[in-house]
């Protein structure tokens, strides 16, 4: 079996995987930037909104820091896969940029 692989066939958001007498190329995690198999704990590099811990890109809860990322009023952070997302606390909704009580 030739190992096609050695010549970096792949994009650079994809690893690839050297089968009898072929190859594919697979997408990396979604946690990476470059990557050189499957799985967080291949990644070349983080992806925005992850961090390198245990060998893994993990991601980071903007919604722990000690900074907080939604500073309107009535409003509550939720945490996402890479990123995050402020929404009106229960009770309020959005209103032009606004969170007011319903």
């Amino acid at each position: 079996d030739l190992d096609e692989c050695a010549a970096s066939p792949c994009k650079d958001h994809q690893y690839c995987l050297n089968t009898d007498g072929s190859f594919s190329c697979k997408a990396c995690d979604t946690s990476c930037v470059g990557c050189t198999g499957e799985g967080s704990e291949k990644c070349k590099t983080c992806a925005s909104g992850y961090v390198k811990e245990d060998e893994k890109c993990t991601d980071i809860d903007e919604c722990n820091l000690p900074e907080k990322v939604c500073t309107k009023e009535n409003q509550d952070c939720v945490n996402t896969s890479g990123s995050y997302k402020c929404v009106c606390s229960e009770g309020f909704e959005d209103k032009d940029g606004t969170c007011v009580q319903t």
